[in-house]
């Protein structure tokens, strides 16, 4: 999910462990819980700061390690453990299971996202991406604010956000049964397909998806039950090719290429030598690819500038590849 909807989480489940009579008692108790799972529930994405090494680095190991099985149980100590040293107002075991719940909330509901996360590493690197809910999703975030108005107005907060997070629960079921329909109707019109990469919108009833079956990837919308076909590109391996063997060297490209599981490329000739342009299907919006990474070579087929990351628009994209050949 997004960072403002992780953080409206965080406040919703400080207000939830107001049903702990061990944080409900003491004040200072409960603003000690309350920093703890504010924090603990943007822990995961504390890798955001690889930003600033370089693209490649922040999407290759971003919703990777700092959301794996040992660092939603690490978490929880380094965040408990230096809330509790400035302020021990509520004992270590109840501010580590809170600070628990708000992590493992964090990773759990991230998955269920296009995006997802590799939340069982190291047993597996698979990125686990259910397509299920938007990155940022209306309901989840405005249902918070509600209740937040509520909680301000007197409201008790622990039966208020126990009641919405069951709400939140059945909502879940309803979109997850949801996105199954859409994969079973796709699956009749292409009943050998091997995979299907599904990406849920604003809209409640309108799916992106992509397609793969043995020869193409077709992308395609689902909307109010209705498929239809947006592009069509042949699915084969890339290929062993001099230009793109050059290309792959490139740390971009490669970080692209450990993240994504759907994609085309173009290799376009240029004055000054070549581009090579690898674009991810899943993320298709009014027309365009927003997440690619490009890679330009010279005649010699020697690396002159790289880029990977969300583009949306070519003079946004030339920019950025302006910038990155101004650094080597």
């Amino acid at each position: 999910m997004d960072t403002a909807t992780h953080i409206v989480m965080g406040i919703g489940l400080g207000g939830l462990a107001t049903l702990d009579p061990a944080v409900s008692e003491n004040p200072a108790a409960m603003q000690t819980v309350m920093a703890a799972v504010i924090i603990g529930s943007q822990a995961p994405d504390f890798d955001t700061i690889l930003k600033l090494k370089n693209n490649a680095v922040y999407i290759r190991y971003h919703r990777g390690p700092t959301h794996s099985i040992p660092a939603v149980l690490l978490w929880p100590f380094v965040v408990a453990g230096a809330i509790y040293a400035l302020s021990p107002a509520v004992s270590f075991l109840h501010l580590w299971l809170w600070t628990f719940l708000a992590v493992f909330l964090h990773v759990f509901v991230d998955i269920f996202n296009a995006y997802g996360t590799q939340a069982l590493s190291p047993i597996s690197k698979r990125w686990i991406a259910l397509g299920v809910i938007n990155i940022f999703d209306p309901l989840i975030f405005f249902s918070h604010i509600i209740a937040f108005i509520l909680w301000r107005y007197g409201a008790p907060p622990g039966p208020l956000f126990l009641y919405l997070y069951i709400g939140l629960i059945f909502y879940y079921i309803w979109r997850i049964s949801a996105r199954n329909k859409v994969i079973q109707h796709a699956r009749q019109f292409h009943p050998h397909a091997t995979h299907f990469f599904i990406s849920p919108t604003f809209s409640w009833y309108k799916w992106h998806l992509v397609i793969r079956t043995k020869e193409r990837l077709h992308v395609t919308e689902m909307r109010n039950g209705k498929l239809r076909y947006l592009e069509s590109y042949p699915f084969e391996p890339i290929p062993s090719h001099p230009v793109i063997n050059a290309a792959r060297k490139d740390e971009n490209l490669q970080a692209f290429l450990s993240f994504s599981p759907t994609y085309r490329w173009v290799v376009k000739e240029m004055t000054e030598g070549w581009e090579v342009t690898f674009i991810d299907l899943r993320y298709r919006s009014k027309g365009y690819y927003p997440f690619v990474a490009v890679v330009r070579l010279d005649q010699d087929l020697n690396i002159t500038t790289s880029y990977t990351g969300w583009i949306y628009s070519d003079e946004a994209l030339e920019k950025k590849l302006k910038q990155e050949e101004k650094r080597r």
